[in-house]
């Protein structure tokens, strides 16, 4: 029995730690790289949270696709220009790239500790 718990712990935490995990192929920034980034015209900027979470507190620069609509709507982006995700702390963004790379997006950078790193 205690053999059973330890093992279903460990692919809980397995599942965790690789859904947090860069995907082959997705740079990361952290926030003091990405102000340089927004003054660029040519990427598009991706909000992941919830709409609720996005109207509390945005980078104006960033358009809000929330995860769980992410696969209805990455048609509506332009899969020839980069693409930077962002959410609260990291994980988020990072699932959301790797849907985007699974779909044949190539330029994807995940802003690593989100918005809980803007200031």
């Amino acid at each position: 029995m205690d053999m059973l718990f330890w093992i279903l712990l460990g692919v809980i935490f397995w599942i965790f730690v690789a859904r947090a995990m860069p995907a082959k192929g997705v740079q990361t920034i952290d926030t003091n790289a990405l102000r340089n980034k927004l003054k660029q015209k040519d990427i598009q900027f991706i909000d992941v949270r919830t709409r609720g979470e996005y109207e509390g507190n945005h980078i104006k620069q960033f358009q809000n696709i929330p995860l769980q609509t992410l696969k209805q709507s990455f048609h509506s982006l332009d899969p020839s220009k980069e693409i930077i995700v962002i959410c609260q702390s990291g994980v988020r963004s990072m699932q959301a790239a790797k849907i985007l790379k699974k779909n044949g997006f190539e330029q994807i950078t995940n802003v690593i500790g989100g918005m809980n790193q803007w200031k």
